[in-house]
């Protein structure tokens, strides 16, 4: 079962995506991994889903990846003595340490650490950024404001500071626990949300060891201080451009996307575009224009796969909306000027042999015409480079690692699936020739190339270039 595009599908499972015929519909209309939002749910939830993904994988022959997306450091106020009050610009309001229920003058703000970063002349937003207060004075028992932009606010509203790096940890108890979980139960990749440091992800990459690969969301304005760094140190990022667009002005949103993308394709690290990308088919049958040129806009920039979110999960068409970013992102890719800004965005290749191999490759499917290009890999390193190329020959990845298969199924251009474990170059030819064929990507006398490394088993040893015919 062979997708007729190159960018993936990031599905998310929830209400509207539970039962085995939800979540094969979502698979059959063009899922290429799904999303389990630890924000929701419960593990029980969460693992009876991974079974039928699992199922499903079995009775398809094809691997899917699963992407445990964690809660992260969530911050809220407490609650009111009536539920909610009404706030008015210009007024002043107050974030104190006393667990009193609030009032329209105060509320309990129970994270003590952020009494020590906030600053007079600060912003802080409420509710998703509906409201906005401006700091005047603080001290460690108070934080009193004056409301900018007024609006209802309820029990237990988030609360985003964008101006400051918070001191918090990045894994909160819950997340260690769902990340526990999630390790056990068999997760290929985690989602850390509100990255600020590349250290965040390096703690957790100590926890998640080679279990999992990581993908970094960034969604704070002190994230992208460090871009470089965090790429650096992640697998993968994901472009959350939810509380992205909350902590910063709308329209800085575009930009920063745009920077992300070229930072990772530098880098040869799959991006993620995520969040409100056909939103307006959580409750209708087709989306906005403005939404089909968004999801196209980020398949012209290079990114690897696009998400839903609502859309898939709890949502009143989530069928059609992956049926219908799979048409759009097909439809994008078969524009004559598709691959321009790709090869825009596009690193000089590093002075090692994985890289040099991966550049000729891309050369080579183009001079003789191949159909396919072949890659035998171990651990992925050998695919992601040839992705990192956009080479115009779709990229068939051979392994005989599952878990490596897996991982894969979020890498632009990527066909991933598993195979023998050769020990010969006659063999690994063969094997291309076969699985070329099964897959139906060329026809007897056609070219492919193919890349590998030896000797054949060892991680990251990119270093054979071979032309065969089918």
């Amino acid at each position: 079962m062979r997708r007729q595009r190159k960018a993936k599908i990031v599905a998310t499972l929830g209400p509207a995506s539970s039962s085995r015929e939800s979540i094969l519909a979502l698979f059959e209309a063009g899922a290429d991994v799904f999303r389990f939002n630890f924000s929701h749910g419960t593990q029980q939830d969460h693992l009876a889903r991974y079974e039928i993904v699992r199922d499903l994988e079995r009775s398809h022959g094809r691997p899917i990846a699963v992407l445990a997306d964690l809660q992260g450091p969530k911050l809220r106020v407490g609650q009111f003595a009536e539920g909610r009050v009404q706030l008015r610009a210009g007024e002043r309001f107050t974030l104190d340490r006393d667990p009193a229920p609030g009032n329209a003058t105060r509320v309990c703000l129970p994270h003590p650490e952020l009494f020590a970063v906030t600053a007079p002349g600060q912003s802080l937003l409420l509710d998703d950024g509906k409201l906005r207060l401006e700091v005047l004075e603080c001290d460690e028992h108070a934080i009193h404001t004056r409301v900018i932009s007024g609006g209802m606010l309820s029990d237990r509203k988030g609360v985003n500071v964008p101006d400051a790096v918070l001191p918090i940890p990045a894994l909160t108890a819950k997340d260690r626990a769902d990340l526990a979980f999630a390790l056990d139960m068999g997760a290929d990749w985690v989602a850390l949300s509100f990255v600020q440091r590349p250290e965040d992800v390096l703690e957790a990459r100590e926890i998640v060891g080679s279990r999992a690969l990581l993908m970094s969301k960034l969604e704070k304005p002190a994230a992208l201080k460090r871009l470089d760094d965090i790429v650096e140190v992640s697998d993968s990022i994901m472009v959350a451009r939810g509380d992205l667009g909350v902590e910063l002005p709308p329209e800085c949103v575009p930009g920063l996307q745009k920077r992300i993308v070229r930072s990772c394709r530098r880098r040869g690290k799959p991006v993620v575009i995520a969040t409100q990308m056909l939103e307006s088919m959580t409750v209708a049958p087709v989306p906005t224009r403005a939404e089909a040129s968004d999801v196209a806009s980020a398949i012209y920039d290079g990114a690897d796969a696009v998400m839903l979110s609502a859309e898939s999960a709890n949502g009143a068409y989530p069928t059609q909306a992956v049926a219908m970013m799979s048409r759009i992102i097909e439809q994008a890719e078969r524009d004559p000027s598709f691959f321009e800004p790709a090869e825009l965005s596009q690193g000089e290749p590093q002075r090692n042999s994985g890289d040099a191999i991966c550049h000729a490759l891309r050369e080579v499917t183009r001079i003789i015409g191949a159909v396919a290009t072949v890659t035998y890999t171990s651990s992925g390193h050998t695919s992601l480079r040839a992705a990192r190329e956009r080479p115009l020959a779709p990229i068939l990845s051979i392994t005989p690692n599952v878990s490596t298969a897996r991982r894969l199924a979020v890498v632009w251009g990527v066909h991933s699936t598993v195979g023998p474990d050769i020990s010969d170059v006659d063999a690994m030819v063969e094997a291309a020739r076969r699985t070329a064929l099964a897959e139906e990507y060329g026809r007897p006398g056609e070219s492919i190339a193919i890349a590998a490394g030896m000797p054949f088993g060892q991680a990251g040893t990119t270093n054979l270039l071979r032309l065969a015919s089918l």
